[in-house]
């Protein structure tokens, strides 16, 4: 069976409805790394439809987003024009040995098969390079109120999530996987980002418990019209903070 992830539904909400969390991150990374003047090339591994892409031109020359399913990168023309793309895998990356100063994964190596990318990831990396390893959880919590919260489990179990075919990662449980580099860092951060309804409705919708039940045959239509109806009172007729934790772990190469 397809995977989820290679719906080119999912692929064009990745690419238009998604939150603004990825800048947030690079800019903490910029800052740790103290980067004041673009790097040659930065590497995304697992970067979709180039939302994790795009911020790297920020930091780098050349920003090079390597995603394994096509889908996906049907919409990196729209998203992030001044980036390049390839098919590829983690555990196999399509770029010559040293020419990345810089690498990232967001959230994608939950799904990677970890001994072969970090030697695939040390081939790829300069020795003066760095490994950033990021993620940040669902938007699921206001500031000021526990509404959304209490909305989304509503969510989850009305269209429960599928089953989590990745593993758990944090900064304490990458740091013995990752032979061929050693630790440098790392830090748990919480960003919050003004949304409004018709945007959360939409961000909803990209979820793979959604994506799940449409597989399944609950008919879109309804799922949107019961998201939009039951965030009404939620959001309210004005954009509200949402927040968005998560983590940052570096490496540099032995």
């Amino acid at each position: 069976m397809e995977p989820l992830f290679a719906s080119p539904t999912l692929a064009a909400g990745y690419a238009r409805s998604r939150p603004a969390v990825h800048p947030r991150v690079l800019r903490r990374v910029r800052g740790h790394l103290g980067i004041s003047e673009r790097v040659d090339c930065a590497v995304d591994i697992g970067c979709g439809a180039g939302l994790s892409t795009r911020p790297l031109t920020e930091l780098a020359r050349t920003a090079l987003g390597i995603e394994p399913l096509e889908p996906m990168l049907g919409w990196t023309r729209e998203v992030a024009p001044d980036s390049h793309f390839a098919v590829g895998r983690a555990e196999e990356i399509p770029v010559r040995d040293g020419a990345a100063d810089l690498m990232t994964a967001a959230g994608s190596l939950n799904y990677a098969d970890l001994n072969r990318f970090f030697p695939e990831a040390r081939r790829v990396l300069g020795s003066s390079g760095t490994l950033v390893v990021y993620d940040f959880s669902q938007g699921r919590r206001l500031v000021d109120s526990p509404a959304l919260e209490e909305w989304f489990d509503r969510f989850v179990k009305r269209y429960p999530a599928p089953p989590f075919s990745g593993r758990p990662l944090t900064p304490d449980a990458l740091a013995p996987l990752a032979h061929g580099f050693r630790p440098a860092g790392s830090e748990w951060y919480e960003e919050t980002l003004l949304l409004d309804h018709s945007f959360y409705v939409d961000y909803a919708m990209t979820e793979t418990n959604v994506a799940s039940a449409v597989r399944a045959g609950v008919d879109e239509d309804e799922i949107r019209g019961w998201c939009r109806e039951t965030l009404a009172p939620v959001f309210g007729t004005t954009p509200r903070h949402v927040v968005f934790t998560g983590y940052i772990a570096y490496f540099s190469p032995l």
